[in-house]
């Protein structure tokens, strides 16, 4: 299937690994022009490295793409997405090189703290500051390019535990919260034709991440986990989030709006 992603224009946030770079592999696989951003310069080259490795070398008529076209479909950009400066300097460098905004993928975030008690304020504010705001910040500085181009998709990568109660207790209030800033976007901004919506992952593995590491340091108990938590019988894999994004980003998906969708492996319990 062709998703018509072809030199489409995506901003991928928190994109040097994980979830940030399964989705910007997604994208840039389909022909479209990403543009990821992460804090760390040396994870952000050998991201973009991988990515130049597969955007397509030929089109979708069957001409050739020259290495310089397929290298000038990835820009990276060194930036913390979660101070204002940065975040602006991401969109305006995808305006420099490309002149508009098709696509944006909400997806850095952390979490911290632990019980009500234990969690200071300086931990709450740090969770709601590396994750909700530059949601907040990014959607802010790309919309009115997409209002003008009456076009233009906004993703937001939440988690299960936005949609019920599970993980840190700040991790669940945040990505709740982003939940809802996906649907209210949606109402908002349909009449723009721009579509908003949020994905949640549940348990996902991939090298370096947190699930990756617990499996590592305790297979037993990972594979209970596992048995008792996911009936689909395995964690989930972040190429599998990705696709998922690429279809949603895609006119193919071109009535779904306000909507949160699930990668879990039937992890998740809620009926809503």
């Amino acid at each position: 299937m062709d998703l018509e992603l072809t030199d489409k224009v995506a901003i991928i946030t928190g994109s040097s690994k994980g979830l940030g770079l399964a989705s910007a592999h997604a994208l840039a696989a389909e022909g479209a022009r990403v543009v990821i951003c992460a804090r760390g310069r040396a994870s952000l080259d050998e991201a973009a490295g991988a990515l130049r490795a597969i955007v397509p070398q030929q089109t979708r008529d069957g001409s050739m793409v020259s290495k310089a076209a397929r290298d000038e479909a990835v820009l990276a950009v060194q930036a913390d997405v979660a101070t204002a400066a940065g975040a602006e300097s991401v969109v305006q460098a995808a305006i420099d090189r490309y002149g508009r905004v098709d696509v944006l993928v909400n997806n850095v975030g952390k979490a911290g703290g632990g019980d009500i008690v234990a969690t200071s304020d300086a931990e709450w504010q740090s969770t709601f500051d590396q994750t909700l705001f530059p949601a907040i910040r990014m959607s802010r500085l790309v919309v009115p390019h997409m209002r003008r181009a009456r076009s233009g998709v906004v993703l937001i990568i939440a988690s299960i535990w936005g949609r019920e109660s599970g993980g840190r207790m700040t991790y669940n209030a945040v990505k709740a919260a982003e939940i809802s800033l996906a649907k209210a976007m949606a109402q908002h901004l349909a009449g723009d034709q721009i579509r908003v919506n949020s994905i949640a992952p549940g348990s996902i593995a991939f090298e370096g991440g947190s699930w990756w590491k617990r499996q590592r340091d305790d297979p037993k108990a990972m594979a209970e986990f596992v048995e008792r938590e996911i009936p689909l019988g395995r964690f989930g894999r972040s190429e599998e989030v990705g696709a998922l994004v690429a279809f949603l980003a895609s006119p193919r998906a071109s009535s779904i709006t306000g909507a949160c969708i699930t990668v879990d492996g039937g992890q998740s319990r809620s009926n809503l």
